[in-house]
């Protein structure tokens, strides 16, 4: 065979080779890329269900007045669940109320919330009243356990009783209570239709709650009405009828209830993006309140924080009095600063804080400047005023108590007693110091001649003058002084 036809034939034999191993190749490809593909779904699907399961729904405990501790634990964990992605925060309230100032600060943080928040009213028993109301108007989700309540948010006055225009004071909860109106109204004063104003301060007050809450409800697509009829009238649900008047979501037994019914529900969320959720199935977990916020909010409580600012006074106080002692400059630093702190977060009146800084002041100056008990007791009245006056609210769980106010009265009494008993001892006393010192005391003779010679006293040489006869070494007492010259007898000392 020719050399031209063996070319061929190989080319030939080429060909018909590569084309299967190409078609083996290209399957084997497509096989491996699709095995890679499938890997990578179920790498992706673990990563999504890992992630899913370590952020589950965070549960919140509040209960208890609204305070600076409740706000702060509340803020702090929403930032929390937000960081680890959560899908839902609960919020399992229990408040009869408490601090407006609390309260927008919660309610700023739920409205700025990128997780979904679904305030429950529970367990069994519980209460949103006053401030609650506002919070539970605020969230994505409103639920309430059987058994409970809402409502009664009538702003309460943060300056007591209110005068109308007339002079005369105002119905409870601006003024003095229904049993107490009964008894000293007379039958002929004209009646106020329920829920209105009968003064400007009042009217402002109330206007501004419901212009808050008309504003939550509105953004929640709740029954805005019956809001305003609980900020003016002080009206009240129980959670059926909540549920039935529009103003929460639903009635919910249990947590797998809330969960199972705030399923597939949308919300509207900050900036007005629209988020359906999706809490079938959720595992959760419970956050109670750690030891910041039980720190916070034994220092936040008005009893604690007056005594607090006490000790560091009267703490301070002994140090200057004892240079050196340490301990009581110690705490009494520490409970100042602790004390200032806690009411740097109280709405204080800063006429109580003047009264008692200037009560303790009056007490101080009785010990140094003895006025028999006058500056003390004027000092005492001073801190006991202060006292009473000293927190700027009638929110419930927020005022100085009775047993507290009694306390800061006997222990400046005390003080000032011991501090007159004390004056009154010093005008009896021995003189310890200058010339009138030496009357009376021991002086030893070191020569004598005649009536006349010299003694020894406090570490000096003195000229005396005395009996005629007397013996070196032999004590006497010393009678009178003339100039530089003492006259002494035989005797001892009359002390």
């Amino acid at each position: 065979m020719n050399p031209a036809g063996l070319i061929a034939r190989a080319r030939t034999y080429s060909m018909a080779v590569t084309v299967p191993y190409n078609r083996v190749a290209t399957r084997l490809l497509r096989r491996v890329m699709l095995g890679l593909a499938i890997l990578a779904g179920a790498v992706g699907l673990s990563a999504q269900v890992a992630s899913f399961s370590a952020a589950p729904v965070t549960v919140l405990t509040a209960q208890g007045a609204v305070s600076p501790a409740m706000s702060d634990y509340i803020r702090r964990n929403l930032d929390t669940a937000a960081a680890r992605g959560s899908a839902l925060v609960v919020l399992k309230l229990d408040t009869p109320g408490g601090l407006d100032s609390s309260m927008r600060e919660i309610i700023q943080a739920i409205l700025a919330s990128p997780v979904p928040v679904a305030t429950w009213v529970a367990p069994q028993g519980a209460r949103a009243a006053s401030a609650g109301t506002f919070i539970l108007y605020a969230s994505h989700i409103a639920a309430m356990a059987p058994a409970t309540n809402l409502g009664a948010a009538t702003p309460v006055s943060l300056t007591g009783p209110a005068p109308d225009d007339d002079g005369q004071r105002l119905p409870w909860p601006f003024g003095p209570s229904q049993a107490e109106n009964e008894t000293t109204e007379p039958a002929e004063a004209p009646a106020t239709a329920p829920g209105q104003p009968r003064n400007a301060m009042e009217a402002k007050v109330v206007n501004d709650a419901v212009a808050y809450i008309r504003g939550l409800a509105e953004l929640r697509a709740r029954n805005a009405d019956w809001a305003e009829t609980a900020v003016r009238a002080g009206a009240s649900l129980s959670a059926s009828a909540a549920s039935n008047e529009g103003v929460i979501d639903f009635v919910a037994v249990d947590l797998a209830s809330l969960l199972a019914q705030a399923h597939g529900r949308s919300v509207v969320m900050d900036g007005g993006n629209t988020l359906t959720l999706a809490t079938i199935g959720l595992d959760h977990e419970v956050v109670t309140p750690d030891w910041r916020t039980a720190i916070l909010s034994v220092i936040t409580n008005p009893n604690v924080a007056l005594i607090l600012m006490l000790v560091g006074i009267y703490g301070i106080f002994l140090e200057f009095l004892n240079p050196g002692s340490l301990l009581p400059g110690t705490i009494g630093g520490i409970s100042l600063l602790l004390g200032l702190y806690a009411l740097a977060l109280l709405p204080i009146s800063y006429a109580g804080i003047g009264l008692i800084l200037l009560g303790l002041a009056l007490i101080v100056a009785e010990a140094f400047a003895p006025s028999f008990g006058i500056l003390g007791i004027g000092g005492t009245a001073a801190l006991v005023l202060g006292a009473v006056i000293l927190v700027d609210t009638d929110a419930p769980g927020f005022a100085v108590s009775v047993p507290i106010i009694a306390g800061v009265a006997v222990s400046g009494i005390v003080l000032t007693l011991i501090a007159a008993r004390l004056a009154a001892r010093s005008f009896g006393a021995r003189v310890v110091s200058g010339a009138e010192d030496m009357i009376g005391a021991a002086a030893k003779v070191t020569h004598w001649q005649q009536g006349k010679g010299h003694v020894w006293v406090h570490g000096e040489r003195w000229q005396a003058r005395g009996p005629e006869v007397l013996g070196a070494g032999e004590t006497v007492r010393i009678t009178k002084i003339e100039g530089l010259v003492l006259h002494v007898e035989r005797g001892s000392p009359s002390y």
